[in-house]
């Protein structure tokens, strides 16, 4: 064990719960981003990658008892799909967790993680490091309502609060009081204050081996990695250490990666789908939506990556950028974007 490990981590011992088959999807999952990771952007992945755990962005209990949304909607391909709350008031959490297990969501995680001021304010993210009895009371009730899993997303520190004894005892906490037996980390520390969210995701260095030690200190906790991870390559060496692997902003900027997950993470031996048959495979879906009232823009702003890289791609975003949120937007104009990209595909074959 750690030398610096509290004696409440060295005391007990942690149930183990059928961590490796409840938890084989978090092998690989792309994270909940806020504004981004909307079920169009979902729907989107899930037709790059059909193993990888898809998350929410982030959805407060405040949300989904008092407004008007329905904000825990979601298409039934996107399976499995896990919704990540926000919040820190346990019957909240309970009841809203409940409500999604009913929904069909297969996992619960709460949201440890985000240091920005308004979720500060609403007392939770982040900020929650500060009270692992706290998070463990709210795991515990979200537990007691429903028998899908329930998760935490979490940071290696807060502030000045970032020993690895912090660390170990928040884990620690969590697990034995609350029942948590699964961990996302991010391997950077978050300041509460003086830095921006984005600037809390790229200034505070990471510190990759205090995850791996966590793991190795915790070897029945389920603990997956979050951070700075930027190709496959990188999470197939994270994954010697740790059980998965969370890959945010690169999945989204770049969701051809996605396209390799099932056989390079989960060794699934299938057919690589091209870009071009991804797109094709969207327009059902865009049609669907469409006839709902959706704005083609709302669905094709989570493509303009997909064909980083490649030459005419400049040209792909241009037009969707250009056209797709004007009246009157249809398939058609995401047919005319992807012509831009025919030729590349063409050559492609043709070596």
């Amino acid at each position: 064990m750690h030398e610096n490990i509290p004696p409440i981590a060295q005391k007990k011992s942690i149930e183990k719960r059928e961590i490796t088959s409840r938890y084989h999807a978090h092998r690989f999952s792309v994270a909940p981003m806020l504004d981004w990771s909307d079920r169009h952007c979902r729907y989107f992945h899930r037709l790059l990658s059909k193993q990888a755990l898809l998350y929410s962005e982030m959805v407060t209990t405040g949300a989904i008892i008092h407004g008007k949304g329905d904000y825990l909607a979601y298409n039934e391909e996107e399976h499995p799909v896990a919704l990540q709350l926000g919040g820190s008031d346990p019957s909240a959490l309970a009841y809203c967790a409940k409500l999604a297990e009913q929904r069909g969501y297969d996992e619960i995680n709460l949201n440890v993680g985000c240091p920005s001021d308004r979720v500060q304010n609403g007392l939770f993210g982040a900020c929650l490091m500060g009270q692992a009895r706290l998070v463990a009371d709210c795991v515990k009730a979200m537990r007691d309502a429903v028998s899908i899993p329930v998760t935490v997303k979490t940071r290696i520190g807060i502030d000045h609060q970032d020993s690895y004894a912090f660390l170990c005892d928040f884990v620690a906490t969590v697990a034995e009081h609350g029942g948590c037996d699964m961990f996302t980390i991010h391997a950077r520390k978050a300041w509460l204050s003086g830095l921006s969210p984005k600037e809390n995701r790229e200034i505070p260095p990471l510190d990759y081996p205090r995850v791996y030690q966590l793991k190795r200190d915790f070897p029945t906790l389920t603990i997956a990695i979050n951070g700075g991870i930027k190709t496959l390559a990188e999470a197939e060496q994270h994954l010697q250490y740790v059980d998965g692997v969370m890959v945010g902003r690169e999945a989204y900027q770049n969701p051809s990666l996605l396209a390799q997950v099932d056989n390079r993470i989960f060794s699934a031996n299938q057919p690589i789908i091209d870009n071009i048959a991804v797109v094709e495979a969207l327009y059902p879906y865009i049609e669907r939506e469409l006839a709902k009232g959706t704005y083609l823009s709302h669905i094709t702003r989570h493509i303009l990556g997909l064909f980083q890289g490649i030459p005419g791609a400049r040209q792909w975003r241009r037009h969707l950028s250009e056209h797709a949120h004007k009246p009157g937007a249809s398939v058609a104009t995401v047919e005319q974007a992807l012509a831009f990209m025919r030729p590349a595909a063409n050559n492609m074959c043709a070596n």
